[in-house]
């Protein structure tokens, strides 16, 4: 599950390097392109998503609730059972049932974990990538990007992006490994939040009586 958030979190980041337009679909780079462009009129923003984990069978093996806020490079995801804070140099993660928080340090490089990555131009560099078509989903109409992780020794072996058209945002991501497990996020909501303290992007310690460290950095 551990590596399933950060999967997650890879899509949320900033500017990369493009491909040859070649290379992908110019159909769905526009659109990323625009759902890129919407994001980052938003000074902060807080998201709140649903995990679905399912075997390869499709039978459904978890259901969880989060919330995310960002910041610039800084980032706090809280999902049932564990949160992440980063604030833009270090990393925090910590898991409640050990009570226990591992920190390890931030590389704003291409290849690293990072929630801005879900609704910015992380595309470009890490993906090959097609628009399958477009469909309605109640009131919405969510276009479907195939892509395709150019590092095939990945995990992962295909990600599946849903945009809602109309709001120009991420709707729901659906990560499939190689292994047959599938973890789809939903976006329940996504708000501009300009009133966000830095103070969230930090852990605590006093906040987590008992709590054991293991510092990687």
């Amino acid at each position: 599950m551990k590596t399933s958030i950060i999967l997650f979190i890879t899509f949320f980041g900033a500017g990369i390097t493009a491909l040859a337009q070649t290379a992908s679909d110019a159909a769905a780079k526009s659109i990323l392109d625009k759902v890129t462009a919407k994001f980052k009129t938003f000074k902060g923003v807080q998201s709140n998503f649903n995990l679905v984990v399912e075997d390869g069978n499709g039978k459904v093996q978890g259901n969880k609730k989060g919330t995310v806020f960002m910041k610039g490079l800084k980032y706090k995801v809280i999902i049932t059972g564990q949160e992440i804070f980063c604030d833009g140099k270090n990393i925090w993660t910590y898991d409640k049932s050990s009570n226990e928080v591992t920190i390890s340090k931030f590389d704003p490089s291409a290849n690293t974990i990072s929630p801005q990555k879900l609704f910015s131009n992380f595309y470009d560099k890490d993906f090959l990538y097609k628009l399958n078509g477009e469909k309605k989903q109640g009131a919405k109409t969510i276009q479907e990007i195939e892509m395709t992780p150019v590092d095939k020794s990945k995990t992962f072996h295909k990600v599946l992006v849903y945009v809602d058209k109309g709001a120009q945002t991420i709707y729901s991501t659906k990560v499939l490994e190689k292994n047959g497990t599938r973890y789809t996020y939903t976006v329940s909501s996504l708000s501009s939040n300009d009133n966000i303290n830095d103070n969230q992007f930090v852990f605590n310690k006093s906040k987590y009586p008992g709590v054991e460290e293991v510092d990687l950095r």
